[in-house]
């Protein structure tokens, strides 16, 4: 029996997954959070063989708890299962040390299939995922220039994009007003931008805005 732990904050989308888990004989749901410091607190006390993670949770960033989750003593496997699309967040997830990705737009077989393959010891990975996994690995010349930011200024340049200030984005990440300045600096530079439309531009030519 394959043992998951479920890390979502919307109570919807928790009791979808429930319903879809309920269905497969050789899965079950040994627990639940719906915010990262549960997620850490709860799962860390259970036998617990995947993960099931969102990204978008709201007192951390799904990529920070991924990498405490695969520091633990006893390891789980984690599946990202994200509203973000593959080319947005994938490579980033599999490099933290995730099992798979897949978004919340998948069929419920799809999620099933994921688990049971996470769960064997494999890795699931989509075709499109393996397609900028691989060029990830190559060191692909035509990389975008997002691909180049940190996961935190990733994080920060949604935030910038979806049209947060920099006091709402120092508030929601627990940072400094200062520290999220610096970050935009950083991200401009990197991106080769000057200004916040840049950004916005940028992210509806590539869809990274969902």
């Amino acid at each position: 029996m394959t043992r998951v732990f479920l890390v979502d904050d919307h109570a919807l989308v928790r009791e979808g997954i429930r319903r879809i888990l309920s269905d497969a004989e050789d899965i079950t749901l040994v627990g639940e959070a719906a915010t990262a410091t549960e997620a850490l607190e709860r799962a860390g006390g259970l036998n617990v063989d995947v993960v099931v993670l969102d990204l978008s949770l709201p007192d951390r960033h799904g990529l920070e708890v991924l990498k405490d989750l695969r520091a633990a003593a006893r390891t789980p496997s984690v599946l990202v299962l994200s509203m973000h699309a593959e080319h947005q967040y994938a490579v980033r997830a599999f490099k933290a040390g995730a099992s798979g990705y897949l978004t919340k737009q998948a069929a419920p077989e799809e999620l099933i299939d994921a688990i049971r393959t996470i769960a064997s010891g494999r890795k699931y990975v989509t075709q499109a995922a393996a397609q900028r996994l691989a060029a990830a690995v190559a060191g692909d010349r035509h990389a975008l220039p997002h691909q180049a930011l940190s996961d935190r200024e990733m994080e920060v340049m949604m935030m910038l994009v979806r049209g947060n200030g920099i006091s709402d984005i120092a508030a929601q990440l627990q940072l400094s007003p200062k520290t999220i300045t610096t970050h935009r600096a950083r991200i401009l530079s990197k991106m080769g931008m000057s200004n916040n439309a840049d950004l916005v531009r940028y992210s509806l030519e590539h869809k990274l805005m969902e």
